[in-house]
């Protein structure tokens, strides 16, 4: 018997029971049964091991179904939830012939994974429409008049497996942006030392957020197309538009470097030009630790682990509450985008909620 300390989550607890994990959702995650379990026909007892884990350790109450497929593993969850004779634990396999083939007749093709409305109308309309037609349907019809992916679904149905865990894309995104356009114009190269320095360092903590590090970093600033007047002194035309690039040493989510490196846009910049845009960009990106510098090449800041601070601090506290040099600078500034408009959160913040009075 594992023992689980207060912090451990429920994703932690189910990895104990399978190699083979996919979190699909907040609430949902598919688990490869063990060769073993299968083998020794202890499917029931394992999933039943598994709802009873959560609810002792995490207080978290579950339903397990168990079957061939994804398809049917949440055919066979939704019963277990809603027959009280399986008590929370669906074993599709085990489950009397005669029981499935009555919930295939019975239940339309919309209580079937992936098939919404619009679907279960087209579906019927070549005669499907039930679970049992779909499951008895021929494969090359279902995806003759609608798609490779609905007759999939049809033979998942059936119990063959078709449907995978999705590719996991963590680290395989092309670049990262942080751009914002000006609630007011920024004219001095000193403002937009510290949009910089703020844009990057946000940029910093999204990287840690996905587990990744950047190898090469863009900035850039532009006036508005709309400006009829954007230049102000002595500035000159190519100033309008700058942009620049630097590529680093190795990848990173150093806030440091990732700010000292958007700062390298700051001698293309003039006083008296009116900026309405700015933004970095980073791409080149590669999995977080995955390439580890020689110890000549690696920074003391970096060792520290700020960045990982830093998303922790403003996770917590909120991402206006910590900053490092010119991004602490507090009140906001003024060219921050306005927001009196904003629609309220109330799904996702306390203090918005609605309020109904009587």
């Amino acid at each position: 018997m594992c023992t689980l300390q207060q912090s451990d989550l429920p994703v932690d607890i189910l990895s104990r029971f399978t190699a083979d994990l996919d979190v699909y959702s907040i609430d949902e995650a598919f688990l490869v049964v063990p060769p073993h379990i299968e083998r020794e026909g202890r499917m029931e007892s394992w999933a039943r091991e598994i709802k009873d884990t959560l609810r002792t350790l995490a207080g978290v109450p579950v339903c397990v179904g168990v079957a061939p497929t994804r398809t049917l593993a949440k055919m066979a969850n939704k019963w277990a939830k809603k027959a009280p004779a399986f008590d929370g634990v669906c074993v599709w396999p085990e489950t009397p012939q005669p029981w499935r083939d009555a919930l295939f007749a019975r239940l339309p093709t919309s209580e079937v994974w992936g098939i919404a409305h619009r679907l279960e109308k087209r579906l019927a309309g070549i005669g499907i429409r039930t679970v049992a037609d779909l499951a008895a349907a021929d494969p090359t019809v279902v995806r003759k008049n609608t798609s490779v992916v609905t007759m999939r679904t049809a033979l998942e149905v059936r119990g063959i497996p078709c449907i995978g865990a999705e590719p996991d894309r963590t680290g395989r995104k092309d670049q990262l942006i942080v751009s914002r356009t000006f609630g007011e114009k920024i004219t001095t190269v000193a403002e937009m030392r510290q949009v910089l320095s703020i844009y990057a360092q946000q940029a910093a903590t999204r990287l840690v957020r996905h587990n990744q590090a950047a190898k090469l970093v863009i900035a850039f600033a532009s006036v508005s197309p709309f400006d009829e007047n954007p230049v102000r002194g002595g500035a000159q035309p190519r100033t309008l538009f700058p942009q620049s690039m630097a590529r680093l040493p190795s990848p990173t989510a150093d806030p440091v470097q990732l700010t000292k490196a958007a700062h390298a846009l700051l001698p293309k910049l003039a006083d008296g030009v009116r900026y309405a845009k700015a933004g970095i960009m980073l791409t080149d990106l590669r999995k977080a630790h995955e390439h580890q510098p020689l110890e000549m090449f690696r920074h003391a800041h970096e060792e520290s682990h700020i960045a990982e601070l830093m998303s922790r601090v403003q996770r917590k506290a909120g991402r206006d509450m910590l900053g490092l040099g010119y991004a602490g600078f507090r009140p906001g500034p003024a060219w921050q985008m306005k927001r009196e408009m904003l629609t309220k959160r109330a799904t996702t913040h306390w203090d918005e909620l609605v309020t109904v009075r009587a």
